[in-house]
């Protein structure tokens, strides 16, 4: 049976989230064509003070949520995209989401550094993807080339600075 729509539950909405939330909404069409069915964004979860954004009013209000226990009963989520960063809430938020036979897919450089094995693994249990490409190196695809077109290559090292800041503050004592 075909999927009619793939839903997509967001968690922030700052820079990343805000983006992502964007591009679902505005490029709709294009995306429903690359994928093959629509991704609908139903639910944001914000923080109290995300409702102020500019981007909060652009949007439908009936897509956000404060509230932890609506955003992961809310139906036809498919997929959540956590982008709010740090490791509390956002492991038990995975956890949660993974459990629930739900894909998710994150920016969250430290809760993979620090859980990512853990959380692997429960993806796995639960036959459902975990995908953190944009976790590392600020999203240059590094994850998928080196696990999937790379493979039959014997790499025995990377060496780079791939951070943002580290890359800026590198360059202002370079100048």
């Amino acid at each position: 049976m075909e999927k009619k729509a793939i839903g997509v539950g967001l968690m922030g909405l700052g820079v990343v989230a805000g983006q992502v939330a964007r591009v679902l909404v505005d490029r709709a069409d294009e995306l429903a064509g690359k994928v093959g069915c629509p991704l609908v964004l139903r639910k944001i979860k914000v923080l109290p003070q995300d409702l102020s954004r500019p981007l909060a009013g652009e949007l439908p209000a009936g897509l956000f949520t404060t509230d932890d226990g609506e955003f992961f009963r809310a139906p036809g989520i498919d997929i959540i995209v956590e982008a709010i960063g740090g490791e509390n809430p956002a492991f038990e938020y995975h956890k949660r989401a993974l459990a629930s036979g739900r894909h998710v897919v994150t920016s969250n450089k430290e809760l993979i550094a620090k859980h990512g094995p853990e959380l692997l693994a429960l993806a796995q249990e639960h036959g459902v993807g975990l995908q953190y490409e944009a976790s590392v190196g600020g999203g240059i695809p590094l994850i998928a080339p080196f696990k999937h077109d790379l493979i039959a290559n014997r790499i025995s090292g990377i060496f780079a600075i791939i951070n943002g800041t580290t890359n800026y503050v590198l360059t202002r004592i370079a100048r």
